[in-house]
């Protein structure tokens, strides 16, 4: 799990590793837990998956997904 006391970047590499290992396995989606808290976390997520080349999209969860405390991930 992130910590915020890691640091900012910390979260890219544990994004990057769930998605490496997600693709491995052949998962369409995968759903990201990073809490509501203030937003600093989900917006940093988002703005690193507008970047990687296997997303084809995400978005915030539903009600019964998570809410905005949650990211769902689509692959390519």
């Amino acid at each position: 799990a992130y910590q915020r006391s890691r640091g900012s970047c910390h979260y890219r590499f544990e994004v990057d590793r769930f998605i490496d290992r997600a693709l491995l396995a052949n998962l369409q989606t995968i759903t990201i837990i990073h809490g509501k808290g203030t937003g600093v976390l989900r917006r940093g997520i988002c703005d690193y998956l507008k970047t990687h080349p296997m997303v084809k999209s995400y978005r915030a969860g539903t009600l019964g997904e998570g809410d905005t405390g949650v990211t769902v991930v689509t692959f390519k």
